[in-house]
């Protein structure tokens, strides 16, 4: 089955750090180049990270550039993306897609 499924998402204080996973099947992943969106409440989704087939490049929003880390495990055919220094702002649902794919996404909340 062709999908993404993203895990590691859940309640976080101010400050501090999350690990996303997404999990890709269905298709050869080394292929791809692939991305993180995110969706706040009432907000469009926008592009959080992206990175090329082999891992080489990787781009980030301004909003994110230092605190996060975009990656890849080509053998085992996941994403990830390392957050840290969680701010409120950062709350969303965080979506994986690539090769025209979407997860159905994992809960953020960045809260005291």
């Amino acid at each position: 089955q062709v999908q993404l499924v993203e895990s590691g998402g859940g309640l976080v204080q101010p400050g501090g750090s999350l690990r996303l996973s997404c999990a890709a099947s269905g298709f050869t992943f080394r292929r791809y180049a692939m991305s993180w969106y995110r969706q706040a409440p009432g907000k469009e989704r926008d592009l959080v990270a992206g990175i090329s087939n082999t891992g080489g490049d990787t781009n980030y929003a301004d909003s994110v550039k230092g605190r996060f880390i975009i990656s890849r495990d080509n053998t085992n055919n996941m994403l990830y993306l390392q957050m840290n220094s969680l701010k409120p702002e950062d709350t969303a649902v965080y979506y994986c897609n690539g090769r025209q794919l979407w997860g159905q996404g994992t809960r953020v909340t960045v809260s005291s």
